[in-house]
């Protein structure tokens, strides 16, 4: 399945998923056919979306102009925040957008103050029980989203999204994640890119290995087993995205880039995040 030269991870229900995809979040919709196709020709199998990024029509039309087997390929969407309470409803909308059903759907945010992602993950237990989705998951759940989601529902996340990159790493969520058996996917991995790439730790392991500073910090993502989703709309650098897998940091490397967390967010912090 998928492309050979990117490994998946197994999720804590079998299904394999691709370690390295493709993000289309503030990918505007005019542009995200465009992108997800030559996502798609450079070699990429996961596309990841959301229903709030507004491009889930451009994305399915990518998909089915590209002549990739749908089989090949991992489609992840996402519910929005004010569709807590008719989850099944928001996704055959998603699946009407796309035209196909997705493999992964996510809990977008937890929105602890509206209090009602377990009404949430019931209509996405529903949806898998029902063989529509091929794995169910959240994004931004802290540690105590997560137990409370897995002491009174059935059904363990295959997935949290989170921010995560060597400015914010999100440590005691990781450690959730692992503690439950849920695959940690990073968002925003990059850190939107700018300062963390130009911080000396990286550019001194970049120029060391004849890669670039975005590639480094795509590669300690993978070496510590994170699901990784960078974001571009430039061919040229999704390419280069994606051949992160014949090199590897060191110990010291990675200690490095690790040293770096300050705490910066690229978005919001989901403890108090009730966004509509």
């Amino acid at each position: 399945m998928t492309n050979p030269t990117i490994p998946t991870v197994t999720l804590n229900n079998g299904v394999a998923m691709p370690q390295l995809g493709f993000g289309v979040f503030q990918v505007p919709d005019e542009e995200t056919e465009a992108a997800v196709s030559a996502a798609l020709e450079a070699g990429y199998r996961s596309i990841d979306t959301a229903t709030i990024y507004g491009n889930e029509r451009s994305v399915g039309r990518a998909i089915a102009a590209s002549g990739v087997p749908r089989e090949e390929l991992f489609l992840t969407t996402k519910l929005w925040n004010s569709d807590h309470e008719r989850a099944v409803e928001a996704y055959d909308a998603s699946v009407e957008r796309l035209g196909m059903e997705a493999d992964l759907y996510l809990i977008h945010w937890p929105t602890p103050g509206r209090d009602l992602y377990l009404r949430a993950w019931e209509g996405l237990e529903r949806l898998y029980a029902d063989k529509r989705v091929r794995a169910i998951g959240v994004s931004n759940f802290r540690p105590e989203h997560l137990d409370r989601v897995v002491s009174q529902r059935g059904i363990v996340p295959a997935v949290n999204q989170i921010e995560v990159h060597p400015l914010l790493q999100q440590r005691d969520i990781q450690a959730a994640d692992t503690r439950l058996g849920v695959a940690t996917e990073a968002w925003s991995p990059l850190a939107k890119g700018g300062a963390l790439l130009a911080e000396e730790a990286v550019t001194a392991i970049a120029e060391r290995l004849g890669r670039t500073p975005a590639q480094v910090v795509i590669r300690w993502h993978l070496q510590q087993d994170r699901i990784v989703i960078p974001k571009t709309v430039t061919p040229a650098r999704m390419a280069e995205n994606l051949d992160v897998f014949d090199f590897d940091l060191t110990a010291d490397d990675l200690a490095a880039l690790d040293a770096l967390e300050d705490g910066t967010r690229t978005g919001p912090d989901p403890a108090t995040f009730n966004g509509a």
